[in-house]
């Protein structure tokens, strides 16, 4: 983990969060939601710098990763690996690999291996969960 809140500053219950991110911010992130396609604020952002946790500020993926997969949510092809975890999500039906933050385990999308190289893989992250901090 880097930057953002240390988990002892994170909320400690349901309620917390729900006073401390917007309703959507808490649909997404606590509940496991997903915003409508193409609906995103940094779905077309193309400048330099790093894709944070909205619900807590910890450094997720960086810029000159990101690319247009086309697929109505901002996607990355890496993530700063320490700071972002995986499990299988079996809900509606499908098996697909939610990603979320270490940090507050929150919920940020699914990750697909139909992405480019070098890695191959498809960060399909929701806006909503994601602050973006300019490079300065």
């Amino acid at each position: 983990m880097s930057e953002g809140q240390s988990t002892e500053d994170l909320p400690d219950s349901e309620a917390e969060w729900r006073e401390q991110l917007t309703d959507e911010e808490y649909e997404i992130l606590r509940e496991r939601g997903t915003e409508p396609k193409f609906s995103g604020e940094y779905l077309g952002k193309a400048e330099d710098g790093t894709y944070v946790c909205a619900g807590c500020g910890t450094p997720l993926f960086d810029s000159e990763t990101k690319f247009d997969s086309g697929s109505g949510w901002p996607s990355f092809y890496d993530a700063i690996p320490e700071n972002v975890g995986t499990e299988i999500d079996r809900r509606h039906g499908m098996e697909r690999i939610e990603v979320l933050c270490a940090t507050c385990g929150g919920h940020l999308g699914h990750v697909f291996e139909d992405g480019p190289d070098p890695t191959g893989k498809r960060y399909c992250i929701n806006s909503v969960a994601l602050d973006f901090e300019d490079e300065a």
